[in-house]
Formats: C-alpha cells, structure tokens, sequence
C-alpha cells in the first residue's frame, strides 16, 4: 500500500522519487489481494493506479542496493532487512522515521539517524493480512496519513 501512496504523491507533486516496492515474506508474482485493491481505492485523495498488474516480489539485495532508504512498516521488517543484508544505515520504520528524524538535516542525515536507533514495535503500522475490510480501510487510512507526512518532511529531497 506504502508504494503505492508514495508513488501516487510524487506524481501529483512532480517530486522527482524513485519507488521500488518489494516486501519481506512474500509469494512471488501473487497478485495484490481484493481487500488491499479496495481499501485503496476507498483512500480519499489516493489516485487511482493499475492495481491489477501488481504482482508481489521478494525485497532482494539488488533493491537495498539500490535505494536511499527501506521504508518499512513494522519493525520486524527492518530487522529482516538488516538481517539479511546488513545495510542498516538505510532500513527505518515509517512510523519511527516520523516520530523521531531531526528535522534540522537532509533527508541522508534522517534516515541515518533513525536508522541508528533500535527499531521499535510501537510504531508499527498493524498488517491486516487475514483481517476483516475494515481492518485493510484502516490501515490504509493510517498509512495514507503517514505517506503525506513524510512526503511533507522529505518533498524537497530526490528519492
């Protein structure tokens, strides 16, 4: 869902981000769920995308390679990233990243701080995953509320 929304804000705000998304356990090429198509098409503000050409692909090294950060949603899957590939300096929760980024630095300098603190489950975002719909709403509610925020902190950085 994060994708998505930081896809879709960069894109009415011509903010020049680069957004691959890639997950920690996932099963390849499975196409994204009805219940995550609906709850973002239920976001207010959310443009609408090809939800139906999404397929899931597994976070590999060549993506952590490649980005300037790992927006993650819960803390488990910093730790899987920082697990598996061992490039902390760029793995953050969303949540954590927002609470607790100095606001006085770059967008680099963020991430590396934020990404030097233990990662935190209380800022996780709950996985709605074999949930009812409303729990898939509310979720992307609450992440589409995170995506503006950072876009806010970060709009003027290339991602």
């Amino acid at each position: 869902m994060l994708g998505y929304m930081l896809t879709d804000i960069a894109e009415v705000n011509g903010l020049n981000w680069h957004i691959r998304t890639a997950g920690t356990h996932v099963v390849e090429g499975s196409a994204m769920s009805s219940r995550t198509r609906d709850a973002l098409l239920r976001v207010d503000g959310l443009g609408e995308h090809h939800y139906g050409t999404h397929r899931s692909r597994q976070l590999a090294l060549v993506d952590v390679s490649w980005a300037d950060a790992v927006l993650a949603s819960e803390a488990n899957h910093v730790r899987y990233v920082r697990t598996h590939f061992g490039d902390a300096a760029k793995s953050v929760s969303l949540g954590q990243f927002l609470r607790e980024a100095p606001l006085d630095v770059g967008f680099d300098e963020q991430v590396q701080f934020v990404a030097s603190l233990e990662p935190l489950d209380y800022f996780d975002v709950a996985d709605p995953a074999g949930k009812d719909q409303a729990a898939y709403d509310e979720c992307a509610t609450l992440l589409w509320e995170m995506a503006q925020a950072f876009a806010a902190l970060v709009a003027e950085e290339p991602l």
